[in-house]
């Protein structure tokens, strides 16, 4: 890593499982499950019949490669508590407030996408009362997904930013540390 600049394949690996996330977060939102009532003929019953269920497993899917990029990255940066210290300045502060700020849009999208695929899954069945007026099937509502992707989005652009700084904070580390021990060169104890 040169210059505090980072590795561009932990940049890009970031971006490519967030996109990734993202695409799914959308996808899951175009295919929700939608129910509508059919009435049993034989028995008198209304129930739910839902178109399929793969929206579920896109919302899975987008939770699962969100929490890859960001473990990707708090496995490289070391969860920013266990790795190098960070250069006091500007650019450790501002590591540490890309660090908090990814954090809360990442639990928010993983909220979002966990449980929309949770909602999506459930599904009411039988309504066994024979006059049912207001007889609606439980679907998730719109947006949920959406929002999930929204998050990704700000999660991955956060993320670059907190990786981005967190290795200028630690490469200015690392300089002033060579600078201090290359100091002493040229004293000389002759008296």
């Amino acid at each position: 890593m040169g210059e505090g600049k980072g590795s561009t394949l932990v940049h890009l690996l970031a971006v490519a499982l967030c996109l990734v996330a993202f695409g799914f977060a959308i996808a899951a939102e175009r295919r929700r499950s939608i129910g509508t009532v059919v009435k049993d003929e034989p028995s008198n019953a209304t129930y739910c019949k839902y178109n399929s269920d793969v929206a579920t497993g896109y919302g899975v899917g987008g939770f699962l490669f969100l929490l890859s990029s960001e473990s990707l990255l708090m496995g490289v940066t070391k969860c920013m508590c266990f790795g190098r210290p960070l250069a006091p300045g500007g650019d450790r502060a501002w590591s540490i407030i890309y660090f908090v700020s990814s954090w809360l849009t990442f639990l928010i999208a993983e909220a979002c996408l966990l449980a929309g695929a949770t909602r999506n899954a459930y599904h009411t069945k039988y309504r066994e009362m024979i006059y049912a007026q207001n007889f609606s099937c439980e679907t998730l509502r719109k947006g949920v997904f959406i929002a999930g992707a929204v998050f990704v989005v700000a999660t991955m652009i956060l993320n670059v930013y907190y990786y981005m700084y967190f290795t200028k904070a630690t490469a200015t580390q690392s300089a002033s540390k060579t600078n201090r021990s290359g100091s002493n060169v040229g004293m000389t104890g002759y008296a």
